[in-house]
């Protein structure tokens, strides 16, 4: 089957409700039995077919009631008001799943083990992030504040870097692990204190990451 051709690469951040070394990384189950958590892209080089995304921003709050691998979840894509209407067309494609292989990326994954795909929502998008201090900021209208810090050892050792390395993985290669914390009032509500953040620059394309 053809797909069209895409690609989005930019940095991406993330916080879940797992402890810092999320399970789900590990083919584990999740901390407390259930996932819910969000991610945020900034396309710094991308395009959908013919329809340059650079620039454009995104993000995806995702919730499911056990693990992710049993279904039954919901998500909702927002993306940045600044986008062009092609380029919401694409980005809905793009975080769907859509003119994807077959579970090449965790946004495939995602929409396959979901039942309810909440309507897309289009607020602005503030977003910082600097992956090697671990340190995050997004705010994203009045829907959704999140941040990111380093791991603070608990004996007082002060900041602890650790990163997680998946040379197949299907979200990330290499990702950057700190201490995140969100708040979100949209159709999926999150109430997330330092749990696991994640730091890393998406590589993604019809195929999967760009290992």
């Amino acid at each position: 089957m053809a797909f069209t051709d895409w690609y989005v690469e930019g940095d991406a951040f993330g916080n879940c409700n797992c402890g810092y070394a999320c399970p789900c990384q590990f083919e584990e189950l999740p901390t407390h039995g259930h996932c819910r958590g969000f991610e945020v892209l900034e396309i710094s080089k991308g395009h959908f077919g013919d329809i340059d995304l650079t620039g454009a921003k995104a993000a995806l709050i995702y919730a499911w009631p056990g693990p992710i691998f049993e279904g039954g979840g919901e998500m909702q894509v927002i993306i940045d008001p600044s986008a062009s209407d092609a380029q919401r067309v694409a980005l809905e494609k793009i975080f769907h799943g859509e003119e994807t292989e077959e579970m090449a990326t965790h946004w495939f994954v995602f929409r396959a083990m979901c039942k309810t795909i909440h309507e897309t929502l289009f607020a602005p998008i503030d977003f910082e992030m600097d992956i090697e201090g671990r340190t995050a900021k997004v705010a994203i209208g009045d829907v959704l504040n999140s941040t990111g810090r380093p791991i603070q050892a608990p004996h007082g050792g002060g900041e602890h870097r650790v990163r997680i390395d998946i040379p197949g993985g299907i979200e990330f290669t290499l990702a950057e692990i700190g201490s995140a914390s969100t708040k979100a009032d949209a159709a999926i509500k999150l109430d997330l204190t330092d749990s696991y953040g994640q730091w890393h620059v998406m590589k993604h394309g019809p195929s999967g990451v760009a290992h």
